[in-house]
């Protein structure tokens, strides 16, 4: 996990963590083809989590609340099909010149939907050198947190286990044909109705079952249900 300056010397001064509740800021997401793989692509996905611990300092002293930056990175290769033409677009901007966009290539688009992550554990460890990360933070996740972050020269780190779902896709835009039919104008007129009411009820059907009352089958089932049984 990553701290600022004000969070690492809590943590460095910490003797045990515990995780309190994590959140999914954003996630990046990466396509690629995949060489002489065609249709194939790679999506490279990097999550950051903000993750709250509760820091234990002294034995009797309450636990202290702070945020940090846990990130992690998923790779997966699924089947996006081909698409070998140029797309040209024109979107409408105000006050500016109507101009087309620069032409891309009919790329297939990744999704990702994550729910909500589950804190599972959280873990103080002894700084070492081989625990540095060249993960490049965003500018904008710094601004959260309201400076940058320390990555070097700290005493102690945090290590966070972190369970999520997850469901990638990938979506292109295809050609279909559906059938589709003119426009239906009626060419009939609607007759009005007779206002004569012996009309009008010689067309209501009998209502033959208002003068049946219902079985102990129509109203409880075949096997009785809970009404009471037939003597045997």
């Amino acid at each position: 996990m990553y701290f600022t300056e004000c969070g690492q010397s809590i943590i460095d001064q910490a003797s045990n963590v515990r995780m309190r509740n994590v959140d999914v800021i954003m996630a990046y997401v990466d396509l690629e083809p995949v060489p002489f793989q065609k249709g194939f692509y790679s999506v490279d996905i990097t999550f950051f989590f903000n993750v709250c611990l509760d820091v234990f300092q002294a034995p009797a002293a309450p636990p202290v609340t702070v945020c940090g930056l846990s990130i992690f990175s998923k790779r997966v290769v699924l089947y996006g099909s081909e698409g070998n033409v140029k797309v040209f677009t024109s979107d409408y901007a105000p006050d500016q010149i109507d101009n087309q966009n620069a032409p891309v290539k009919n790329l297939p688009k990744a999704t990702v939907q994550i729910a909500d992550p589950i804190g599972l554990s959280a873990k103080l460890c002894e700084y070492r050198e081989c625990c540095d990360c060249c993960c490049r933070i965003p500018e904008c996740i710094c601004k959260q947190y309201g400076g940058n972050f320390c990555t070097k020269n700290t005493c102690k780190v945090v290590y966070a286990t972190i369970g999520i779902f997850t469901i990638v896709q990938i979506q292109r835009n295809v050609q279909m044909l559906i059938p589709a039919y003119d426009f239906c104008i009626p060419d009939k007129e609607c007759v009005a109705t007779s206002d004569n009411p012996c009309e009008l009820f010689s067309r209501i059907d009998f209502p033959t079952n208002e003068f049946f009352p219902p079985k102990v089958t129509d109203l409880c089932g075949e096997d009785h249900g809970c009404c009471c049984k037939p003597r045997s």
